[in-house]
């Protein structure tokens, strides 16, 4: 068994191991497509029975390690990166959801996510039902309806503060059959792991704390492994059928 890494060590090593002769910092593949011998072999790509590179917009090396990079960082099995932080927290209310669906929030949250979940997502179908997070477990618990595919969360909420109870969060989550979705940018996961603490997905604006120079927009999707999609099937056929 690998021994287990640092929270540092990860923060430098983490995601990218290069090979004999290969640069010892992470590359920057900077192509939108990526070449191979024999449109057999791309045929094998696009049909998903090949792993590899073949259009940035999909899949590149570079984002590939950091969001590797994210996953180990947070516990996770499986972390894909985005254009921002509103774009990753879209992208994991989107994957579970469809127009007729349903979420539950706690109303401490980051401003442009509210906005997200309150009036750009209900264009589209899915209401979003805001609760108090120090509000007793069965008001919030009368939040959930039939048509409820998931709860969001933040850890440390921006700009309150509010410190949230990620345990009774993800009790309620669970004892309804769906995902606890939780932003862990403002604390990232040298303070909290939310994981640890019975979350399903975590988000990330990577724009924050992660970038630290000001730099660069980004945001990160994390994936637990730990939540039994097949046993609410029909809450998630999104994952459990085939597309």
């Amino acid at each position: 068994m690998a021994n287990k890494r640092s929270m540092g060590t990860i923060c430098i090593q983490g995601g990218w191991e290069p090979k004999n002769g290969e640069p010892r910092q992470l590359p920057i593949y900077q192509s939108t497509t990526f070449k191979y011998t024999t449109s057999e072999q791309m045929g094998r790509l696009f049909d998903l029975e090949e792993n590899g590179y073949f259009y940035t917009r999909l899949a590149n090396p570079t984002n590939d390690a950091v969001a590797a990079k994210i996953c180990e960082l947070e516990g996770g099995v499986g972390a894909m990166l985005t254009s921002s932080g509103q774009a990753a927290n879209f992208y994991a209310i989107l994957n579970l959801c469809q127009a007729g669906d349903h979420i539950v929030s706690t109303a401490t949250i980051y401003g442009g996510t509210t906005n997200l979940f309150t009036v750009t997502l209900p264009k589209m179908g899915i209401q979003c039902t805001l609760v108090n997070p120090d509000a007793p477990e069965e008001e919030i618990a009368a939040a959930f309806r039939p048509e409820t595919k998931a709860v969001f969360g933040e850890t440390i909420a921006n700009p309150a503060l509010t410190v949230l109870d990620i345990e009774k969060f993800a009790k309620l989550a669970h004892d309804h059959g769906v995902p606890l979705i939780m932003d862990n940018t403002f604390a990232t996961p040298i303070n909290c792991r939310p994981f640890e603490w019975g979350a399903d997905i975590v988000t990330h604006s990577t724009t924050k704390y992660m970038d630290g120079h000001a730099m660069t927009v980004g945001g990160c999707i994390v994936d637990s492994g730990k939540f039994d999609w097949e046993a609410h099937h029909d809450k998630s056929k999104g994952l459990t059928e085939q597309d």
